[in-house]
């Protein structure tokens, strides 16, 4: 169940970053525009898509840093139920010997 739950979460997260990186490279519209302005306006244009690929690889790197950190919990969690299983087999067993312990006994 956490694994699902972590695995819905990032990928939410991820559609969330790519749909939001989407819609800031559109291309600005076409209209009667002179040369000056084009020049003035491809230099932002370009550092536009370089802040937009710096969010993209931060936001890819946030991810990352979560889906490991959700691997490590689910891996925390795994070895806490063997652990929790290797307990209760134990405990059966133990169980196990003292009632057949006791019903020697009583066939004696």
């Amino acid at each position: 169940m956490n694994k699902l739950l972590a695995t819905l979460l990032t990928g939410l997260f991820a559609t969330s970053v790519y749909a939001q990186s989407g819609t800031a490279t559109t291309s600005p519209s076409t209209g009667a525009t002179s040369g000056a302005s084009t020049t003035a306006t491809a230099p932002a244009a370009g550092a536009n898509v370089n802040a937009d690929t710096k969010a993209e690889a931060k936001a890819d790197k946030k991810t990352a840093q979560a889906e490991e950190k959700a691997v490590k919990a689910d891996a925390k969690a795994q070895k806490k139920i063997a652990k929790a299983d290797a307990k209760a087999d134990k405990t059966k067993a133990k169980a196990r010997a003292e009632a057949a312990e006791d019903k020697a006994d009583a066939v004696k």
